[in-house]
């Protein structure tokens, strides 16, 4: 298989995946997505759906294709880029914030980038106020399960790997409680990281949809809201300053809007 029938491969995958997870939460929520699509300053483009309910506050589900090149300065950070500058990149990526503090908040991404090498990478994680240890137990054995499907010394190679990534060090303490994080995955056998970086989607899907079906409709109090926006203070602070696909996004041209819809729509510093 040549790269470019890997590249149509993945970048529907992603649109499908994108499809599966609208129409799901729209079924929680009784209510649909606006989508709005936007063009990369180089090639491609992506497009956003968002949707504001009863239950998801915000939620954004993106996929993009694009390609370019990269800068000079930012080159030397990316694989397989001593050669050439260019890069072609697929994925999706997931953000939802919930009404309820008691129903976690949610991030999942997986991507194919495509560089003078080929790699994949993504994952999920669970960013809970009052932590909820049933269903995340269910959320982490919801990622192992995907994990065990490609290799049994994944889960806990790409759970560490979260929990190193998801770390404010300013703060001294984790975003959430952890996940997986996959980065250039390459295993030279691309049907099988393929297949694996298609059941993460899949299980996250799962996992997703399950608690929030547990727990969206349990009562909260004030005290309870006011936690879940100093913990999204935190999700700012670490998206901002910290995360590597923010920057990625910002510093290869990406669409702004798409690229912060991560950010709560409301959070609180004390």
């Amino acid at each position: 298989m040549d790269i470019e029938e890997k590249k149509a491969l993945t970048s529907n995958w992603f649109r499908e995946l994108r499809d599966k997870f609208c129409d799901e939460f729209e079924d929680i929520d009784n209510a649909k997505f606006e989508r709005k699509y936007w063009e990369h300053k180089f090639d491609g483009g992506g497009e956003m759906s968002l949707m504001k309910g009863d239950v998801f506050e915000k939620v954004g589900v993106n996929i993009s294709t694009v390609s370019g090149q990269f800068d000079n300065d930012f080159k030397s950070e990316v694989k397989g880029t001593e050669d050439t500058p260019n890069y072609w990149a697929s994925g999706i990526s997931l953000v939802a914030h919930m009404h309820s503090p008691l129903v976690p908040a949610f991030h999942f991404n997986t991507r194919f980038i495509v560089t003078g090498d080929s790699w994949f990478g993504g994952g999920g994680d669970i960013t809970p106020t009052i932590v909820p240890e049933d269903d995340v137990n269910f959320f982490h054995q919801c990622m192992k399960e995907a994990c065990d499907k490609a290799d049994p010394d994944y889960y806990q190679k790409y759970k560490k790997a979260c929990d190193e990534y998801f770390y404010l060090p300013h703060r001294s303490e984790a975003r959430g409680e952890g996940g997986i994080f996959i980065d250039h995955l390459e295993t030279n056998d691309w049907d099988k990281d393929f297949s694996f970086i298609q059941e993460v989607g899949l299980s996250t899907l799962k996992g997703i949809s399950t608690i929030i079906r547990n727990l969206k409709n349990d009562s909260w109090t004030e005290e309870q809201k006011n936690q879940q926006l100093i913990k999204r203070g935190r999700y700012v602070e670490f998206n901002l300053i910290w995360d590597r696909g923010t920057s990625f996004g910002l510093k290869t041209g990406g669409n702004t809007d798409a690229i912060l819809m991560s950010m709560p729509p409301t959070a609180k510093w004390d």
